[in-house]
């Protein structure tokens, strides 16, 4: 996941730099007035977009099924926990029961 988040910032900073190059050869516009920074950024955020999401495809799927194994583990493990205390509940349950019996007898 760390390394799905480091390419996707390293996307943003390289579109960043290649907009703000464009910007300064005076091939895209510079926005209106002092927002020349802000305009490189949406246009950074905008293109890198679908750039990740062709590019980092492969890394992506890597990240999100070790999030779905992390997941599943959990999962397997909150069941086995369940189960062993519903089977330590049933043991408590039925030793006082049986003391219960034995003291009416």
């Amino acid at each position: 996941m760390l390394r799905y988040t480091a390419l996707r910032f390293g996307l943003i900073v390289a579109s960043f730099g290649v907009i703000w190059g464009l910007v300064r050869v005076h091939i895209l516009p510079a926005g209106l007035g002092d927002s020349n920074y802000l305009w490189v950024a949406l246009l950074a955020l905008i293109v890198s977009a679908p750039l990740s999401w062709v590019l980092l495809r492969g890394v992506r799927e890597q990240a999100a099924q070790k999030v779905s194994d992390r997941v599943e583990r959990t999962r397997l493990n909150l069941v086995a926990n369940a189960q062993q205390e519903d089977a330590a509940d049933d043991a408590a349950r039925g030793e006082a029961a049986r003391d219960s019996a034995a003291r009416t007898a």
